[in-house]
């Protein structure tokens, strides 16, 4: 029988500190998970891809704030699909912006390798 993992577990597997994951919980990120006969939490598959979507959003930029609110359309349910679809898709936006700007700092990067190879080969 599958009991699960543990708060620690669960953290290593979805790269989170236990305490950001407690952290997530009480912030409302994270519905309370099941809890075995000592009470301890024990995270199940689905709370574990929830809590990768919430990292992927975090490290995509979404506020907190953003993710609070995601999770509480999602809870809901089925009659928050277009609010949740325009959540995202302004977050969409936002990180495209980002990935504009670093394709740009990326560029000023290779464009500053290229002179310094250009001086080192200069100098031979």
């Amino acid at each position: 029988m599958n009991r699960g993992l543990t708060v620690g577990e669960a953290a290593a597997k979805v790269g989170l500190s236990t305490h950001t994951l407690r952290w997530y919980e009480q912030e409302g990120l994270v519905e309370p998970v099941n809890r075995d006969g000592a009470g301890r939490r024990r995270y199940e598959s689905g709370d574990l891809n929830w809590l990768i979507l919430l990292t992927r959003l975090r490290t995509t930029g979404m506020s907190v704030r953003d993710m609070r609110r995601y999770a509480e359309l999602a809870r809901l349910g089925p009659q928050t699909v277009s609010e949740r679809r325009r959540l995202f898709e302004e977050h969409k936006e936002r990180v495209l912006e980002r990935i504009a700007d670093l394709q740009r700092d990326l560029e000023a990067i290779n464009v500053k390798i290229e002179i310094y190879r250009q001086m080192e080969q200069d100098q031979r």
